[in-house]
């Protein structure tokens, strides 16, 4: 199996002169979950090259075990060093494709044509789409035919609440939660904070940095289980 994981490069949270990028955990989770699977990882962003991470994601408070592994293995940090160019992948070279979320990719990810019609690509060949947390946004944009993918699908993402508690309601261009139930998605969440990943035929979506792996174990199981039909 062939997995595309696609990071932000994005590292300016709005006008507030503070750094953002990628949130360390939405990264490391699912790209364990994935190697361990035995999954070829290819891994992309805009610009190319190393993705910013958020650093408020690699405080000591929000560690993690997937965080802690990924800094003793070096062959993960080459990888993620090397992202390759978003605008040269191709649909036909993956099985599916996961977002890794951060609020980066509120700037250079949702609203990106490379990324909204690489998903698109994706879909239509029959192959899951999969997106976490901030990047679950990127299907406002996604359209299929002639509508957009998520209307009438149930998705989850970044919930106002969640927003609120880290004080950027006011600094995203959007909130993620508005904008899902704005297109028509029948948009579900658990508490703030919670694991909450769904899946709604070939979309996968993942509320925020604790279903990051949750949400890589339920992408693997559609991958498998459209593989098998398309047999």
């Amino acid at each position: 199996m062939k997995i595309l994981m696609v990071l932000t490069s994005h590292d300016q949270l709005g006008n507030t002169g503070r750094k953002t990028g990628f949130w360390l955990e939405e990264f490391a989770a699912p790209y364990f979950v994935f190697r361990d699977a035995g999954v070829k990882l290819t891994l992309a962003s805009p610009k190319g090259g190393q993705p910013p991470v958020d650093p408020k994601s690699d405080l000591p408070e929000n560690q993690t075990g997937a965080q802690a592994r990924f800094k003793t293995d070096a062959a993960a940090q080459k990888a993620l060093s090397q992202t390759v160019r978003l605008a040269d992948m191709k649909e036909e070279d993956f099985d599916t494709v996961f977002v890794v979320g951060g609020h980066g990719p509120m700037w250079d990810i949702v609203d990106n044509p490379d990324a909204t019609g690489l998903l698109e690509s994706f879909y239509n060949a029959g192959k899951p789409v999969a997106a976490v947390c901030h990047s679950s946004a990127v299907f406002h944009r996604v359209m299929h035919k002639g509508e957009v993918l998520v209307k009438g699908k149930r998705v989850t993402g970044f919930t106002n609440g969640e927003e609120e508690a880290v004080q950027l309601t006011h600094v995203v261009p959007f909130l993620v939660e508005d904008e899902l139930k704005r297109v028509g998605a029948r948009y579900e969440k658990v508490a703030d904070w919670g694991v909450c990943a769904i899946a709604d035929g070939r979309v996968v979506t993942g509320q925020n940095p604790a279903s990051s792996t949750t949400a890589a174990h339920t992408l693997l199981e559609v991958v498998a289980k459209y593989a098998t039909q398309a047999q």
